[in-house]
């Protein structure tokens, strides 16, 4: 542990390596870029950005501890701490009070511990919940309004009217707007000639943070939440079952997909995404609920399988991976989703939701990107692994935990979050029935930091949960990386397995547990037709083609009617074929319904033929021509009669064949030659949508960090050297240096009122020296007098150094 310092710099340059280490991997933002020295290091850890990404990512607990030493002022003892915080658990405050100063959130000073310079502007006036000091509301108030006796003695004298408005604005907000009404003005009046609130506005009221402290009884929260609440756990039973009928499932509705978008693309909104009607029209085709769909869509694009064309008139279609991809195995498809998803920045539960001053959230459009979607993901999964194998959790109480957790962020919107992250999980297969899959915790697994030893007291677990809660120190959060694989940064900093290595273990924990594809189904004597499990490629494809998917579960359930039989007819089967392809895969016999569905359909098929003239219609049946003559719902097409036998029609042919075959007639496209042309859809695919693994930066790890710290220590070593040579030369000596260390030690000036010694550099170049004493720091200029008195502006980045005067 370090010795007792003066400030925050000599708190971290009189650190071990070990602490340092410790410090760059709680705060990894203080390695990017690397800075030069330890000087500079803690002048970027005293950073406003810095610490507040620091608070961002503490816990409640620690928090709540932060908070309390905020509150109780420098070098507090540890009983105010406690006596603040309402619990006498010492043990579990000296740990989080450690842990804070090893984050460089506080520093070590002779008497006590301190909090850095810019935590209090970071955490706002309204540190948990109470309003400011009384001297900083009212400058001019007297000692004795901030005395605890003098305000306990004018809260029992206030009448009970005026305690009701206290009470109401004890645990915040410690702001209020004075009433209207008479009645309300006098109570209020009351409070205010006591000195108990205190104006803000002609309107609006404070309640001083020594008035709320007092109405709390000393305590800043109503209870200590120091550690992270148990999750509640039961145990579920066949969870790599439903796991894996899920993402057999899943991979089910990836194929229907592609083939649906393949065949008919929806086209690309002007401002990106999808429109609401190209997804209900998707939602038919899979048979999924709206939200459901969404998230088929959206996982089908992170997983870059689909992409916009970028064509003229850009459509969403099938890249060319989806190929290749189709063709995998599919432990090793659906691993592919998996990763995808784990690392996707993208929020499909955000899809038709409305924000302010915009419209829906389309599909596929950038309303739905929210990068912190992707560590909420990680979050519940790691609480889901902490879990024995075989539990699932409470949704409310993991809610809870993971609220704990983040306690900066929003709880409805995380709450939200939750739930989608809960429902995607289940969708995609890495939980089943609540409970994390085998192949999830392997996906999970490169997250999890490795174990570390208990260092704090606690009860046991409730039942089915690993002891995570108690048996170690609160987490602090690191947050996650840029990158989009599993395989990434874990929470403590350290770098996990290879994507290859990651991608193949979860193929290989999936697999084992993804139902066995089939080659045959049972065909039924009622036009229907039953997949006991997932297909292979080719009569998948065609039962997809020549039937219509009536029911999924377990099996799926196929139906046999006339248009799908006339589909597979137009995409150039005969009849023949058809049936033999059913006689073949079936385990059953063919039944006769079904042969007599397949050559009624086939009869029929092709009596009508258009060819192009724009386009004509030639039939041997002449009452059939005079049907389509007489029909009113093909005026549009403006038919015309060349021969008893012969229409024409300037329309396109593939329209006519459309309109007719919605009409109740069965046209087949004709060539030049007279031969049918079957109508075989071609397969749309968009350009490979290239995804890069992320920034292209070393990860902030173990070994990175000890190069970093050998190198700060290497340039410490010179600057002393440097400095003892400088001792014998007259006047200070005025050192290069960042322009944040330089900031930091002029508004350290300014606040201890201490002179400095400058370098600046004239508009030619010549640097001079200047004793100044700085007035005030902003807009990027330092305004200050000079020896002889005079006030005088200089610009900060002129400025090439400074050293306090001695």
């Amino acid at each position: 542990m370090a010795t007792s310092s003066r400030s925050l710099a000599d708190d971290i340059r009189g650190r071990s390596d070990a602490e340092l280490i410790d410090l760059v991997l709680a705060r990894p933002d203080l390695a990017r870029p690397a800075p030069a020295d330890l000087t500079s290091l803690a002048a970027r850890a005293g950073t406003r950005a810095s610490v507040q990404r620091a608070v961002e990512a503490l816990d409640r607990g620690h928090l709540q501890v932060l908070e309390a030493v905020v509150v109780a002022g420098d070098a507090a003892e540890r009983s105010t701490l406690l006596h603040l915080l309402g619990t006498d658990d010492a043990a579990t405050v000296d740990a989080i009070v450690q842990d804070l100063w090893q984050s460089a959130l506080l520093w070590r000073g002779a008497d006590g511990d301190h909090v850095v310079r810019t935590l209090p502007e970071v955490l706002g006036t309204a540190v948990a919940g109470l309003g400011a000091p009384m001297r900083e509301l009212r400058p001019s108030s007297l000692p004795e309004h901030a005395d605890p006796e003098h305000i306990r003695a004018a809260v029992a004298e206030a009448p009970d009217d005026s305690r009701a408005m206290l009470e109401r604005m004890t645990w915040g907000p410690a702001f209020g707007v004075l009433p209207t009404a008479t009645p309300g003005r006098t109570t209020a009046r009351w409070l205010l000639e006591h000195h108990l609130l205190v104006p803000v506005s002609t309107d609006r009221v404070a309640l001083p943070r020594e008035v709320g402290l007092v109405l709390r009884q000393g305590r800043l929260h109503r209870s200590a939440e120091l550690t992270p609440p148990d999750i509640e756990a039961r145990p579920v039973s066949l969870v790599d079952a439903a796991a894996g009928g899920a993402a057999s499932e899943c991979l089910t509705h990836l194929d229907e997909l592609a083939a649906t978008w393949g065949a008919e693309p929806p086209r690309v909104l002007r401002a990106g995404g999808l429109s609401v009607r190209d997804l209900r029209v998707t939602q038919m085709a899979l048979d999924l609920d709206p939200e459901h769909t969404a998230f088929v869509v959206e996982l089908a694009y992170a997983a870059g399988l689909v992409a916009d064309d970028g064509e003229v008139v850009p459509v969403w279609a099938p890249t060319s991976e989806i190929d290749e991809w189709s063709s995998s195995e599919a432990g090793h498809r659906w691993s592919t989703l998996a990763v995808a998803w784990l690392g996707s920045t993208r929020a499909p539960h955000l899809v038709g939701r409305r924000s302010t001053g915009t419209g829906a959230a389309n599909a596929l459009g950038p309303d739905v990107q929210w990068p912190a979607i992707r560590a909420i993901r990680r979050e519940v999964l790691r609480e889901l692994a902490s879990l024995e194998p075989g539990h699932a959790a409470d949704h409310t109480s993991l809610r809870e935990r993971l609220a704990w957790r983040r306690p900066n962020r929003s709880a409805a919107v995380l709450d939200e979050a939750v739930e989608a992250v809960l429902r995607e999980s289940e969708w995609l297969g890495v939980t089943g029935r609540g409970a994390l899959s085998e192949a999830g915790r392997a996906l999970v697994a490169p997250l999890l930091p490795p174990p570390a030893p208990p260092v704090r007291g606690g009860g046991a677990s409730k039942a089915g949960v690993a002891n995570t809660s108690n048996g170690r120190r609160p987490a602090r959060g690191r947050g996650d990386r840029a990158s989009g694989s599993a395989a990434d940064i874990t929470s403590n900093g350290q770098t996990s397995a290879e994507p290859g290595a990651v991608a193949e273990a979860v193929a290989a924990a999936m697999s084992a547990h993804l139902p066995s594809p089939v080659d045959h189904i049972l065909v039924q004597a009622d036009l229907t037709a039953v997949a006991p499990g997932p297909l292979v490629g080719g009569l998948g494809s065609f039962m997809r083609l020549a039937a219509d998917v009536e029911s999924r579960g377990g099996a799926t359930v196929y139906r046999f009617t006339p248009e799908s039989v006339r589909r597979a007819l137009d995409a150039g089967w005969t009849a023949a074929d058809f049936t033999e392809t059913v006689r073949r895969s079936s385990r059953t016999p063919v039944p006769q319904p079904l042969e007599y569905l397949v050559a009624d359909v086939a009869r029929k098929h092709g009596q009508t033929r258009i060819g192009g003239a724009a386009a004509y219609i030639r039939s041997d049946d002449e009452a059939v021509l005079d049907t389509m003559l007489a029909s009113r719902d093909l005026t549009p097409l403006r038919l015309r009669r060349l021969a008893p036998t012969v229409l024409v029609s300037s329309a396109d042919p593939r329209v006519l064949v459309e309109l007719l075959r919605d009409n109740g007639f069965a046209p087949v496209h004709e060539g030049q030659d007279g031969a049918v042309v079957h109508a075989e859809t071609p397969r749309r695919r968009a350009g490979a949508r290239r995804r890069g693994p992320g920034p292209m930066v070393s990860p902030v790890d173990r070994p990175y960090t000890q190069s970093l710290v050998d190198g700060l220590r290497a340039a410490e070593a010179t600057a002393d050297q440097r400095r003892v040579e400088d001792e014998t030369r007259p006047g200070p000596r005025i050192q290069a240096m960042d322009p944040v260390v330089t900031l930091s030690l002029l508004r350290d000036a300014v606040a201890d009122r201490h002179g400095v010694w400058i370098g600046y550099s004239d508009g030619h170049g010549a640097t001079s020296r200047h004793l100044i004493h700085p007035q005030k720091v902003e807009g990027g200029r330092v305004r200050a007098t000079d020896e002889s008195g005079h006030e005088k502006s200089f610009s900060v980045h002129r400025i090439t150094g400074a050293t306090l005067e001695s």
